[in-house]
């Protein structure tokens, strides 16, 4: 079988660093240090070797030895813990990585206790090329990262965060989840399960019957108590890094550091409601009848969205002026006349918005204020918190009806038991999941970008399952205009060293009749894993299958 590439690889360690919570250019450092041992998958390991009760069958392929050196690295820092080692004698907080010291540690190697479950055997190195390998690969982690030389301000700048956050938790679902990874990591856990477990000990709650209203509280709970017993061990940092990350919906935890040190990050993000905005902004220009509650909302939207300073300016922009409502004043033909031309110029910029929206406060803010107008909430809290029921509405939605395809007759070929390179290879026209839309065609660039690995496939896999519920959501067939691309074409094209596209599970996409910020609204509530628009190809739509929500314009 083939080698995995360096984004292959990276993608596991990325999984099991957020598992356990440890730096993951550790592992990195670790398989460029070993190589060994050799695998049944045409791969090689981290260094780790059976011990206790790890047998080799479970150290056999690319990512279980991955698993295995997180959760090493993880009983070896515990241990040190318990030995006395303090936060600073494990990280050096300046540089933003391990200690040396501790690298120091790692290098010479750990042998598990007889107790210790599901710890390998961590074969020594070199510790000189242990550091170059770790600091090489924050180094490119960090690569197009606005990051700081000193990273000291990082724990502060995350403690402050935190202490900030509560009042901005309105039970979305992402917040939930982020809140719940912070327990995880802080407590060394490896599942939600077993968090919800540790929250409820001590309480008279059960962990099976437990309710959201319940859950946010204990969660909110625990964040409370987070700066207080802040003691800067790396996996209280990571803890906190992911909690920041998955927050604000960031791309990356490189991303997440550079907003933290510019002061660019704030716990409440009003941008997470825009697919509700924009709900309210369709439903306001189908279901307007001139009320004065609905032309009051939309005349206010309108002065602050182009940031007048009085009602008779918003008049003025659409072509009423004082004299015209003055000749009007005494006949009521002519005022209902002026009225009707008035409200079609609101109907009229209500309906540009969509595509007139740029993300800027000053816009999502004026729709703010007429979502508390129309509504008629009396304060601009009341109608966030109107937004946020939308939006949690939004999330479990119904799909919708996909619109139907001519059918046309064809043989199809017999679907072969497994997905492998030879298979793909001989069945491009196939649909990649059963009755599903996207074929190996598509994934493949017509056959041009034939995948060569298992682990490539099972990517395309993976993001096929999530896509064709996207194009469920979007109710119209989604148009692929890149999805698979090898390391060497994905360099021609421009595309980001680490592109999900190398790993397979990303795909860039239009839809007919929908541009990119529609797509967007539509799939942001729901939608698990990376999504992007894009300024330049104000049409385009990214999604892929990393295990986090990240939002992001480019």
């Amino acid at each position: 079988m083939s080698q995995l590439n360096p984004e292959q690889r990276n993608y596991d360690y990325l999984v099991e660093a957020a598992r356990v919570g440890i730096h993951k250019p550790i592992l990195a450092a670790l398989y460029a240090v070993h190589r060994t041992p050799q695998l049944i998958d045409g791969n090689t390991g981290l260094g780790i070797t059976p011990a206790n009760q790890v047998i080799p069958l479970k150290l056999d392929t690319f990512a279980e030895q991955t698993q295995y050196a997180a959760n090493t690295i993880r009983a070896l820092t515990d241990n040190l813990i318990e030995q006395g080692w303090g936060g600073t004698d494990l990280w050096d907080t300046e540089q933003g990585r391990y200690s040396d010291k501790f690298l120091q540690y790692i290098a010479k190697g750990y042998i598990p206790k007889s107790t210790e479950k599901d710890i390998g055997r961590l074969e020594p190195s070199d510790y000189e090329a242990l550091k170059k390998a770790y600091i090489n690969d924050i180094q490119t982690d960090y690569d197009g990262a606005d990051l700081p030389k000193n990273l000291s301000r990082l724990d502060q700048a995350l403690v402050q965060f935190v202490e900030r956050v509560g009042q901005y938790y309105k039970g979305l679902p992402h917040q939930r989840e982020s809140m719940l990874e912070t327990v995880r990591i802080w407590r060394k856990l490896d599942s939600h399960d077993a968090v919800i477990e540790s929250l409820v000990q001590g309480t008279d709650l059960n962990a099976d019957t437990i309710d959201e209203t319940e859950l946010d509280l204990l969660l909110t709970h625990f964040i409370k108590r987070v700066s207080p017993n802040y003691g800067g061990f790396p996996h209280q940092r990571e803890a906190l890094i992911r909690f920041v990350q998955l927050w604000r919906q960031m791309e990356s935890r490189e991303t997440t550091i550079q907003a933290l040190d510019k002061a660019d990050v704030s716990a409440e993000d009003l941008e997470v409601l825009d697919p509700a905005i924009m709900r309210f902004v369709k439903n306001a220009s189908q279901y307007y009848v001139g009320k004065g509650s609905q032309r009051n909302s939309l005349t206010e939207a309108l002065r602050l969205w182009r940031q007048l300073n009085s009602r008779q300016s918003v008049l003025s922009s659409l072509g009423v002026e004082p004299a015209q409502l003055q000749a009007a004043s005494g006949s009521v033909d002519a005022m209902r006349e002026l009225a009707k031309k008035i409200d079609q110029e609101l109907v009229s910029f209500i309906k540009r918005v969509p595509n007139a929206y740029q993300d800027e406060e000053h816009q999502r803010d004026a729709l703010i204020r007429a979502v508390q107008l129309w509504r008629g909430l009396p304060s601009r809290e009341q109608a966030i918190a109107s937004l946020t029921e939308d939006l949690k509405q939004i999330v479990v939605e119904p799909k919708k009806t996909v619109e139907p395809v001519q059918p046309i007759t064809v043989v199809v070929p017999k679907r072969p038991s497994r997905w492998t390179p030879a298979t793909v290879r001989s069945n491009l026209s196939l649909s990649i999941i059963p009755n599903g839309s996207f074929t190996w065609l598509e994934a493949t660039h017509g056959g041009k970008r034939l995948p060569t690995s298992q682990a490539t496939v099972d990517a395309i896999i993976r993001i096929a399952r999530l896509a064709q519920q996207a194009r469920d959501r979007l109710g119209r067939p989604m148009i692929v205009t890149s999805w698979y691309r090898p390391p060497a074409i994905n360099r021609a094209v421009g595309g980001a060293s680490r592109s999900r596209h190398i790993v397979g599970d990303a795909i860039d996409f239009v839809v007919s009749g929908l541009s990119g910020n529609q797509i967007y609204w539509t799939l942001d509530p729901w939608w698990p894993g990376g999504l992007g628009r894009y300024r330049s190809f104000p049409n385009l739509g990214h999604i892929d299958a990393r295990p986090y929500r990240a939002r992001w314009r480019n």
